[in-house]
Order: structure tokens, then sequence, then C-alpha cells
């Protein structure tokens, strides 16, 4: 049975606002039938397009804000300024539990720095992350982190293998993920310190998940692993030229198949295929960004996208709060930290099981 559920949505936030926001959640509703709605934002715009749509009506209220945070607005001044705006309440709703997460597309520096200090990070987490869904040759994996943070130390990449594995848990319900760290190459040798460093952490200590080890950028697609970690600078890189390669792609086959009358025929004929083929290429079925490491759920949509992209951000904030992520992960957290703490002074601690029983 479908858990009912509230998501808080910031109507404003994105290059379209209510526009794509509405009819977003509309499709995520067909979806998702448990599913009720608080929309942020100013009514003027918001209520005629739920008017359209009555059965969205019927699960929603709106919380009415003329104050926007810009795209383009720096982090600092959306803290200083943004107190009241569309995007603050959304994410104070989940702070005060009226909404089990949060949804915007939205500024990404200024939700980061507002989640950070609405919903604080989780005890021992230093950073949050942003996660991602990853398409591959078998089905998805999640990428962590794909840009909240330039750099990380050994100890966050850890934190961060063991957030994308409660995260990859709660989506694809597997209770043993795999995980990697992205590198150079798959020799213990190569790669930063902090990446090598942050290896032998996560091979010291027993974990609830399978460590892989390093992966190089072309396994990423391949399915190699459940988890793929990485610091933000790189992992944002990879994610963008991810998303770029896959829409060459689609043009260079849209040129060939159109090129002579024989392969205009051609394309006829493979239609069903290439219609799978665009379906699985599509960025907006896996569009929108976790943030991980805080005392609540915030979903990251992309700026630019549709409504259907919209709606795959709202998916992914419902099945993260039916999930029970916050409490298994902050249990997987406190016994890595206690365990990785007593294996620098006690040999029969790297040995023992780590796991969600042992925390607390």
């Amino acid at each position: 049975m479908a858990l009912p559920r509230t998501l808080a949505l910031d109507a404003m936030g994105g290059d379209h606002g209510p526009e794509v926001v509405v009819p977003g959640a509309a499709l995520s509703l067909e979806r998702h039938p448990a599913l009720s709605f608080i929309f942020f934002g100013d009514e003027a715009r918001i209520a005629p397009l739920l008017a359209e749509r009555p059965a969205l009506a019927a699960k929603s209220r709106v919380v009415h804000t003329l104050q926007v945070v810009s795209m383009h607005e720096k982090p600092s001044q959306a803290l200083r300024r943004g107190k009241g705006s569309s995007m603050w309440l959304t994410l104070e709703a989940v702070k005060k539990g009226e909404a089990d997460a949060a949804v915007s597309a939205g500024n990404t520096g200024a939700l980061m720095a507002m989640a950070k200090l609405i919903l604080r990070p989780m005890a021992g987490i230093e950073r949050p992350a942003i996660a991602a869904l990853w398409p591959t040759i078998t089905a998805e994996c999640i990428v962590l982190d794909v840009g909240a943070n330039i750099g990380a130390t050994a100890r966050q990449l850890c934190d961060f293998t063991l957030m994308g594995a409660a995260m990859a848990r709660a989506l694809f319900h597997i209770e043993r993920p795999t995980a990697g760290l992205l590198n150079v190459g798959v020799e213990e040798i190569k790669g930063a310190e902090e990446v090598k460093e942050a290896n032998a952490l996560l091979k010291a200590v027993e974990l609830p998940l399978d460590y892989h080890g390093f992966i190089e950028g072309n396994e990423i697609g391949q399915g190699r692993v459940d988890v793929v970690v990485v610091e933000g600078f790189a992992g944002n890189i990879a994610l963008k030229t991810a998303e770029g390669t896959a829409r060459q792609i689609g043009q260079y086959l849209k040129d060939a198949m159109m090129r002579t009358t024989l392969s205009k025929i051609g394309a006829f004929l493979a239609r069903g295929g290439f219609r799978v083929l665009k379906e699985k290429m599509d960025p907006r079925r896996v569009n929108g960004g976790t943030f991980l490491g805080l005392n609540g759920i915030a979903v990251k949509s992309h700026g630019g996208t549709d409504a259907l992209g919209f709606a795959s951000a709202v998916d992914l904030g419902y099945e993260m709060s039916v999930s029970g992520l916050l409490e298994r992960l902050a249990a997987d957290l406190e016994a890595f930290h206690h365990r990785l703490g007593k294996s620098a002074t006690t040999p029969e601690a790297q040995s023992a099981p780590l796991g969600p029983q042992e925390a607390g």
C-alpha cells in the first residue's frame, strides 16, 4: 500500500517557475496518488494552473510569497535576503514537519546554503553532498558528489560512500550495494592522496556495503558499481560531460538517419528501437539531485527542465521520503565513525561487523 506523503515545492524556482512545477507535480501525482503538495510562491500564478488540474488542486495548498531567489544570486546574498522566499519556506516546511521532502529547481548554491542552515548537517557530517542518478547499460547507479563541494578529504569521501549506499538501498532495494571511488586508474598507487587515503580507510573497517575499490570513468556507464564516489569538482564535470555526450550522440543519429532516402526508410522501420534509445538517453528521466547528509530530504531539479523532468525530481523526493533513508544513514554513519576510531587502537575492531544494530 502506498504511503501518504506531503512534498513542499518551490513553485518559483528554475527557469520557468509554476508553469513547469505545477504540471510536473500533476504528472507525479498520477504515478503516486498518495502524494499531497504545498506550493510556495506567487498565488496569482499558481492558482490558475491548479484550477486547470482539479485532481492536483484537491491534493494541494498554496502558501503565498512574492519573494524569490534569483538563479544568478550568490549563496551569501541568498542567505542574507532569502528568508521568507519560496525556496526558504519550502525547506522550512520540512524542518517544521509540515512536509516530508522539499523539491526546488532554483539556484543550486543558494539551495545548498539554505538547506545546510535550515535542515542542518547530520551528526558527524562535515559536508553534505549532491547525489545524482546515472543511467548505465544494466540499470542506474548513484554518483556523488556532483557539485556541492570543491575537493574533499579522505574522511569526507568515506562519508559520501555511506551516504550513497544508503540512497542505493532506498531506491534500488539492495541491502548491500557495491561502491567504488572514481580515480585515474585502478592501481592503488595512482590518484590524489585524499583518494588513496580514503581507499585505505574504506578497506580498514567492514562496511554495510561491498566496497569495490577504484573504478575509472569509462566504468560508470557499464554499471560496474551501484555507487560511484568522487569529489564535487570532478563529479560535476563528469555529469555535464555525460549529458552533453548523450545529446551529441542523439544529434549524430538524427543527422545520419535523415541523410538519404534509404536511411530515412531504415529509420522508419527502426522507429521502435530508436524510441527506446531516446527514452534511455533522456536526462529528464533521471532528473533530480538529492542533498545527502542533512536532517531532512531536499531534492534539486535541473533549472531548465520541463514538466516531465520536474516530475522525475518529485518522484525522487517521494521515493526518498518513504524509504527510511535518514534513520538508516544516521545509524551507518555513527557506527562507521565509531569503528574507524577503534581501528586505530584495537586490531580486532578491523574485523568487527558494522551495521545499524551497533549504532546507539
